[in-house]
C-alpha cells in the first residue's frame, strides 16, 4: 500500500496543471488579441504577426490576399531599383519573353478602333495552318462578341493565348467578304526570336541585332553566324545591342564566349551571401579573331552591358554609340506557391577589369533613379561627349591599359550623338501621339492587296514614293489635332518619309527588312561601318605614361582576383503577340 501513495495525488496534479495552463493561455490570448495590440518582439515574424492582428482585430473586413499583393512591391521597393514582385497573372508573360516561346494562336496584332487587327501571321504557326491572314479582324471569340473598349492589349493576349492543344473559335471579318468567317485554331508553342535581324549590311560586313538575351539567344546567334560567315563570307561583324534591356546572364556569357580566346575573364559576380563566381571563355568560339563592333545606347542594360564590358575590357572590339543604362545587379527568381514570384537582387556583377557599371541609387528612391536617363538628356549627354562626367576614383584599365570607368554604364570607345538633324516640334508631336503608326496601319489595311504585289524593299519604295503619302499624312494629322506647319514639315520631311515608309515596309515585309531600311541612314551604323572599312575595329594600346601605370595596376588586379578566386527610337512599333 505504501508503494502506491506517491501516485494517489497524480489526478490532482494533472488537474492543477490544466487549470494553470488555461489561466496562462487566457492571459496571453488577452494580451495579444484583446483591446490592445501587444508587443511583437521577434522582428522576423513582425509582418506575419501584423497580418494576423489585422485579420483578427481590424474594424472592417479586409481582403488579406489583396493587402499582401499591395505590400509585396512596397517591401522590395525599399531594397534597390531592380528587386521586383511579379503577380501570378503576369508571371507567364514575363517568363515567355525570355524563354523563347509561348503557347498561343501565332499572330501579331494591334488594336485599332476597338478591334483586333491581325498585322501578320507567324509562319508555320496554328493560325497560318487554318488560313488566317494579315489584315483579318477578330470580331468574335468562342461565339462571343470581342470588340469595344473592353478589348485591351492585355485582355486580348490573355484571351488568345492558352495551354498548348486547347482550341479557340474565332469569328473573322475579312475585307473582301460580307459575312464573318469562322476559324477554329488549336493553340501551340509559338517561337519568339531574340535576334530581330541578321544580314549583310555591306558587301563585306555582317550585322546582327539582338533585342534581348533569352533562353534561345545563343542558338539563334550560332545560326546567324553560320549564315553570315560561311554563306555570305562576312569579314567583320556589327552586334547591335541598342535598346536591349538584358535578360539571362548565362545567355550573354555564352554569346561573349563566341568571340573571346580561351581563359579570358568574361564577368564575375559577388554578393553578401553569394561567393565570387568567375566566368571564363572556353576557347571554343567560332569568331575569336573576326573584327567586331558593338553598338550600345542608354537603353542597353544588364546582360547587354555584360557583353559590351567583356568585349571592351579584353580589347576584343570597339564599342560605338552612347553611354549604356548602368544596371550591374543580379536578380534571382524565387517563385511562390500561388504562382507569383519575386526577382531578388543577390549579387553585383563586375566586368573583367573589376568595375561595377551599376549607377548610384538610394534605397526606396526609385523616382530619382528613374529620372536619371531624362537628366542625362537634359544635361546634353546624348548630344555631346564632353557633357559626360567621369569619376576618376572609378578608373579601371583594359588588358592593353586603356582607361575605362565604372559607376554608371559602359562608356563607348567611339561616341555617336543622337541624330537631331531635321527634328522639329511638328515631328515630335505626331510621333508622340502615335499618328504615323496609326496612319500607316490604316493605309496598309486599305491597300494590302496592291501592296502584296511588291516582294522587296526597292520595288515597294518605288511605288510608295509615287503615292503622295506625306501630303496624305499631313491632312490626316490635321484632322487628329496636329495643325499643318509647312516650314516645320519641310524641315522634317526626310524624317516623316522615313517613318511612314518604314512602317509600311514593316507591315508588308517584316521586321528584318524594316531594320535594314532604317540602318541605311542610321548614323551609328554608318560610323561602325566606317571603322570596319578602315580596319580600326581592334583597339590599340595607348602611347603614353598612363599605360605603364595602368598595366601594372591591371596585373596587380589580376593577382588579387586569382587569390580571391582560389579562396572561394522614335518608331517603336506597338504590336503584340498571341
Amino acid at each position: 500500500m505504501s508503494n502506491k501513495k506517491p501516485f494517489q495525488f497524480t489526478p490532482i496534479i494533472i488537474a492543477l496543471s490544466v487549470v494553470i495552463g488555461i489561466i496562462i493561455g487566457t492571459f496571453y490570448a488577452r494580451h495579444f488579441t484583446g483591446n490592445r495590440l501587444g508587443i511583437i518582439n521577434n522582428t522576423s515574424n513582425k509582418i506575419n504577426a501584423l497580418l494576423r492582428v489585422v485579420d483578427d482585430q481590424y474594424v472592417d473586413t479586409v481582403n488579406m490576399n489583396e493587402l499582401v499583393e499591395k505590400a509585396m512591391p512596397k517591401i522590395l521597393y525599399g531594397l534597390d531599383p531592380h528587386s521586383t514582385y511579379i503577380p501570378a497573372k503576369d508571371l507567364e508573360a514575363v517568363n515567355s519573353e525570355l524563354e523563347g516561346s509561348f503557347s498561343g494562336i501565332g499572330i501579331q496584332f494591334t488594336i485599332q478602333d476597338d478591334t483586333i487587327h491581325i498585322s501578320s501571321v507567324i509562319a508555320g504557326g496554328p493560325s497560318e495552318k487554318v488560313g488566317l491572314m494579315a489584315g483579318d479582324r477578330i470580331v468574335t471569340v468562342d461565339d462571343s462578341l470581342f470588340v469595344g473598349k473592353k478589348v485591351t492589349n492585355e485582355v486580348a493576349m490573355r484571351t488568345l493565348k492558352g495551354p498548348k492543344g486547347t482550341k479557340v473559335k474565332l469569328g473573322i471579318k475579312r475585307a473582301e467578304e460580307k459575312e464573318l468567317i469562322s476559324f477554329t485554331v488549336v493553340r501551340d508553342d509559338i517561337p519568339q526570336n531574340t535576334i530581330d535581324a541578321a544580314y549583310m549590311v555591306s558587301d563585306k560586313f555582317g550585322y546582327i541585332q539582338v533585342n534581348r538575351f533569352g533562353r534561345t539567344t545563343h542558338l539563334e546567334l550560332l545560326s546567324a553566324l553560320a549564315r553570315l560567315l560561311n554563306n555570305d563570307k562576312a569579314e567583320g561583324l556589327i552586334i547591335d545591342l541598342r535598346g536591349n534591356t538584358g535578360g539571362y546572364m548565362e545567355a550573354a556569357t555564352r554569346m561573349v564566349d563566341e568571340f573571346l580566346p580561351e581563359g579570358k575573364l568574361i564577368v564575375y559576380t559577388e554578393g553578401r551571401n553569394y561567393p565570387r563566381l568567375n566566368e571564363f571563355a572556353t576557347g571554343t568560339g567560332s569568331c575569336q579573331k573576326i573584327p567586331l563592333i558593338v553598338l550600345v545606347d542608354e537603353g542597353s542594360a544588364s546582360a547587354s552591358e555584360i557583353f559590351a564590358g567583356a568585349i571592351q575590357d579584353n580589347d576584343r572590339g570597339t564599342i560605338v554609340g552612347r553611354r549604356s543604362f548602368g544596371k550591374g545587379l543580379v536578380q534571382q527568381p524565387i517563385e511562390f506557391s500561388d504562382g507569383s514570384a519575386i526577382r531578388l537582387t543577390i549579387a553585383r556583377y563586375y566586368t573583367p577589369s573589376g568595375r561595377s557599371i551599376q549607377r548610384p541609387y538610394e534605397s526606396g528612391d526609385d523616382e530619382k533613379y528613374d529620372m536619371d536617363i531624362y537628366n542625362r538628356y537634359e544635361h546634353g549627354e546624348f548630344f555631346s561627349q564632353d557633357s559626360i562626367k567621369l569619376d576618376e576614383n572609378l578608373r579601371y584599365y583594359t588588358t592593353l591599359g586603356r582607361p575605362v570607368y565604372g559607376g554608371g554604364g559602359i562608356m563607348p570607345d567611339v561616341f555617336v550623338p543622337q541624330d537631331t538633324l531635321g527634328t522639329s516640334s511638328y515631328l515630335t508631336s505626331v510621333l508622340t501621339k502615335g499618328l504615323t503608326l496609326k496612319f500607316t496601319f490604316q493605309y496598309t489595311d486599305r491597300n494590302r492587296q496592291k501592296l502584296q504585289e511588291f516582294k522587296d524593299t526597292e520595288s515597294l519604295l518605288a511605288y510608295l514614293q509615287g503615292q503622295g503619302l506625306i501630303e496624305q499624312f499631313v491632312s490626316y494629322a490635321d484632322k487628329k489635332g496636329v495643325k499643318r506647319r509647312n516650314i516645320l514639315i519641310r524641315k522634317s520631311y526626310k524624317h516623316l518619309e522615313r517613318s511612314i515608309y518604314g512602317n509600311i515596309i514593316y507591315n508588308m515585309l517584316g521586321r528584318e527588312t524594316y531594320i535594314e531600311y532604317f540602318n541605311k541612314s542610321d548614323i551609328t551604323v554608318l560610323k561602325a561601318l566606317e571603322i570596319l572599312e578602315k580596319g580600326d575595329a581592334f583597339p590599340q594600346a595607348p602611347e603614353n605614361k598612363e599605360r605603364a601605370t595602368s598595366t601594372a595596376q591591371t596585373d596587380e588586379g589580376k593577382e588579387k582576383q586569382t587569390a580571391k578566386t582560389d579562396s572561394t527610337e522614335e518608331n517603336e512599333l506597338l504590336y503584340f503577340y498571341a
